[in-house]
């Protein structure tokens, strides 16, 4: 009998939960697959929403992982220079067979100096915060360059999931989940993207995201400066 296929989640405060709970529903329909939801401690995880969360295994209990992923949010301003996050990160990727994020979960594996190098794909609001980590930018839903599978921002994470199903079981296994899960997307406004949103709904939007954005950068900047040591030192 082959050995469960292990898939964690990292948790945060202020996390977005559909960038977690969209790949979490795709992910637990796997045939084989555990799913654990992963934080320091078992503790209630408020999200950016009214929804809490648990999670199933700390850090220290968690087991060697064949998929780690790191959702986004608010909170990643905060774990971005997290040692104890970062450096659980950098534990599993030495063993996981794909080291993957959704939406700017992506920024936290650059703090962890697990980007540098590779192409990358985030929330378009963060595509500027990628460089300072050694990624290069793409603007796919999602990317995939070698062990690194990165989805964009928030609904990205189903693709991804299905796009990560897909190499890690077959596509008829993708897309049965899809089939089962109604994945069929129509939405009602061409907004979704700021190629296609319209220049008063694009420029309202940057308004209200400016200070959010100011935060990010100041924490990503301390971020990078401790990457760029560490590569300095040849850590």
């Amino acid at each position: 009998m082959a050995a469960p296929l292990q898939i964690g989640f990292v948790l945060f405060p202020k996390l977005t939960q559909l960038d977690l709970t969209g790949p979490v529903q795709v992910f637990a329909r796997v045939p084989g697959a555990v799913v654990h939801l992963l934080w320091k401690r078992i503790e209630p995880v408020p999200t950016d929403s009214v929804l809490t969360l648990t999670p199933t295994t700390t850090f220290a209990d968690c087991p060697q992982l064949d998929v780690v992923c790191v959702p986004g949010g608010a909170g990643v301003d905060d774990i971005v220079n997290d040692q104890d996050v970062l450096g659980f990160l950098r534990h599993q990727a030495e063993g996981a067979r794909y080291v993957t994020s959704v939406c700017t979960g992506a920024l936290a594996l650059g703090a962890a100096g697990l980007l540098d190098g590779y192409r990358a794909t985030t929330h378009w609001a963060a595509r500027d915060c990628l460089a300072p980590f050694g990624a290069t930018l793409s603007t796919e839903r999602v990317c995939i360059d070698r062990n690194r599978v990165t989805g964009g921002g928030v609904t990205a994470g189903i693709d991804f999931a299905l796009s990560l199903v897909s190499i890690l079981a077959d596509q008829p296994t993708a897309e049965a989940i899809q089939l089962v899960i109604e994945y069929n997307p129509a939405p009602p406004f061409n907004s979704g993207a700021p190629e296609t949103a319209s220049p008063a709904v694009l420029a309202l939007t940057r308004e209200r995201m400016a200070p959010f954005q100011q935060r990010r950068r100041e924490a990503v900047a301390r971020a990078a400066q401790r990457f760029k040591a560490g590569l300095k030192l040849g850590v």
